[in-house]
């Protein structure tokens, strides 16, 4: 079961359940994976909707990893998580917005 208040969110890939969590590692894996980007620009991109698939992917593989998932992006664009496009964006949306929650 995933925890909010830690930053959590659940996933299911390939039909397990799993828990995603975009902890310090996680997040630098992030930032090398877009490249010229940014984490700042990357939730910018979220809030106004300008986000693309690549970074949905890139955000849920970064948190799966950070959850202890082995796989890579690569294997996560290949496995069924029975996430609808929006839902799969929802659901890299919620990890961000919980790796930089002010706890309280």
């Amino acid at each position: 079961m995933a925890n909010p208040h830690a930053g959590e969110v659940a996933l299911v890939v390939a039909g397990e359940r799993r828990v995603a969590k975009l902890t310090l590692g996680a997040l630098a894996e992030l930032e090398t994976a877009l490249e010229a980007g940014s984490l700042v620009a990357l939730v910018e991109r979220f809030e106004g909707g300008a986000f693309s698939a690549r970074d949905v992917l890139l955000v849920l593989a970064a948190g799966l990893r950070g959850g202890g998932w082995q796989g890579t992006a690569v294997d996560l664009a290949k496995a069924d998580t029975g996430l609808a496009p929006m839902a799969a964006a929802r659901a890299a949306a919620e990890l961000l917005a919980r790796a930089f929650a002010v706890p309280g």
